[in-house]
């Protein structure tokens, strides 16, 4: 009488990988070559059930046309490789330290489109350091009233613990903004300018003294742990063009109108410092880009690379893996991080 095979894979315990070790059977057969889908013991055999109605997909097995290398603009090719080379060493008591080489992701709220993107730096790939940026993402609230805030930061160049402090800053400014969401909401629908840039400043403030805590903690000289920070923060109410920017540090803030670049990154006043702060009003057809010091550079240093982003963005939103291409654009003599976000308004 046949044997049905079970509907769920053989006990993990008493198994040849018992104890996550394979351990030896005197007179065992020899494994299946591991292209077969055949498992157990003895005669017990099994393989994992097929969705019903399962057809294999027109080419499958093929492997997919290779992707061309990131596009060159400038003058000559850059110094490194165009892919990531070393991973960073991994410390076994810090495993949830360790940073991606990229990160991508998008989402859409009535208006607004968005894209962002941090990507490690050719220098960073190359030598196996982490991506010293860090990016967070975030939808405080539901409905008209939620807050989008993209916050991104960047530890010192060269710094061992530069990517700490730049995850610490974005989670702890995102904290920050989603306990004061009501209020912030509020003073958005009522454009008020004043009670934003204060309120905004307040909560940057009490970041980075945490940070310079949290130095102290680690035993680090004052001001060492410290990052850039910069944020857009908007409204996911389609009635409010009103969009923010506030953060500490270099960076760019631009914005595509008309095919152009426009920069609005203004340096921090005398009242302020080094606190940057500024609100403007979306027409249909911008794109608002804040982006690191790492692509902010490379836009205002070399104008082909001005020139293609203007023509990518300004014809329609392009799909994630498209804009990671985009940020991907390579330019002789930039090897730093690259964090972007882009904000499509229709």
């Amino acid at each position: 009488m046949p044997v049905e095979p079970p509907s769920v894979p053989p006990a993990a315990g008493g198994g040849p990988w018992a104890g996550g070790v394979p351990s030896a059977r005197a007179g065992a057969e020899a494994a299946p070559p591991w292209n077969e889908t055949t498992f157990g013991e003895g005669d017990v055999t099994w393989a994992p059930e097929l969705p019903p109605g399962w057809v294999a997909a027109e080419g499958a097995g093929v492997v997919a046309e290779e992707v061309g290398e990131p596009e060159v603009v400038g003058g000559g090719p850059p110094t490194y490789g165009p892919e990531p080379t070393a991973w960073p060493e991994a410390d076994l008591e810090a495993l949830d330290a360790l940073v991606p080489d990229t990160v991508l992701d998008g989402a859409r709220y009535g208006r607004l489109t968005l894209r962002a993107a941090a990507i490690r730096g050719d220098s960073a790939r190359y030598r196996g350091r982490p991506r010293g940026d860090a990016l967070l993402t975030a939808r405080f609230g539901t409905g008209d009233d939620a807050l989008l805030l993209l916050a991104m930061a960047g530890g010192p160049r060269g710094a061992d613990d530069a990517h700490q402090a730049a995850r610490d800053a974005v989670r702890w400014i995102a904290g920050a903004v989603g306990r004061s969401r009501a209020r912030l909401a509020e003073d958005l629908r009522a454009a008020r300018r004043g009670e934003l840039k204060a309120g905004l400043h307040r909560l940057t403030d009490r970041c980075y003294g945490r940070l310079r805590a949290r130095g102290e903690d680690l035993g680090l000289d004052e001001g060492t742990y410290t990052a850039s920070l910069r944020c857009l923060l908007l409204p996911a109410d389609p009635g409010c063009g009103v969009r923010l920017f506030f953060g500490v540090g270099d960076g760019g803030l631009f914005r595509l109108r008309d095919g152009s670049w426009e920069e609005l990154d203004v340096a921090p006043d005398e009242a302020s410092a080094p606190f940057r702060f500024r609100a403007c009003v979306a027409r249909p057809g911008d794109a608002l880009v804040m982006c690191g010091a790492g692509l902010a550079e490379p836009l205002r240093g070399e104008p082909e690379l001005a020139r293609h982003l203007a023509a990518r963005w300004s014809g329609g939103v392009p799909g994630l893996a498209a804009y990671l291409a985009d940020v991907q654009t390579r330019v002789k003599g930039y090897a730093d991080d690259r964090t972007v976000v882009t904000v499509w308004d229709d």
